[in-house]
């Protein structure tokens, strides 16, 4: 794993939590938009999977289309890791404070979308996103970790 020039704040301070949705992240100085797919989301940042190392201190600018309105973030690299299959698991910490509460929401419209694709690929029962969303909060909003 490298560290070098991460600040203080380490990579368990938050609880992070598996999403699994395309992101969209482009470095500030004007590289093109690459997908990726996020590993997880914690109140502080999101950590996704790239082909290529990204310099730890590397602004980037993450956007994820998946949401109504899209969610976008300027963040900072703060620790990536080699993987297994090559490929390198990148951390960003959230430039602005409220980005990170923003991500709270972007993180429980994934997880119900999970729901739903769940509900559906293992009973074969399709739910709307608004029936999705009335389930998910009824089972799990009371386990969903708060700030």
């Amino acid at each position: 794993m490298s560290t070098a020039g991460a600040p203080a704040v380490s990579r368990r301070t938050f609880i992070r939590h598996t999403v699994g949705v395309p992101i969209s992240v482009c470095a500030v100085e004007g590289d093109e938009v690459h997908t990726r797919e996020s590993v997880n989301v914690s109140e502080g940042g999101l950590s996704f999977v790239s082909d290529d190392e990204i310099a730890i201190g590397a602004t980037l600018d993450v956007g994820i289309a998946a949401v109504d309105p899209p969610f976008e973030a300027r963040a900072r690299v703060v620790w990536s890791s080699r993987e297994p299959d090559g490929r390198w698991c990148i951390g960003v910490q959230f430039l602005e404070a409220a980005d990170a509460f923003r991500v709270r929401m972007v993180e429980q419209v994934c997880a119900i979308e999970r729901y739903r694709q769940e509900v559906e690929a293992e009973s074969g029962r399709t739910l709307t996103p608004q029936e999705a969303a009335t389930e998910w909060i009824t089972r799990y909003a009371g386990r969903f970790p708060g700030k």
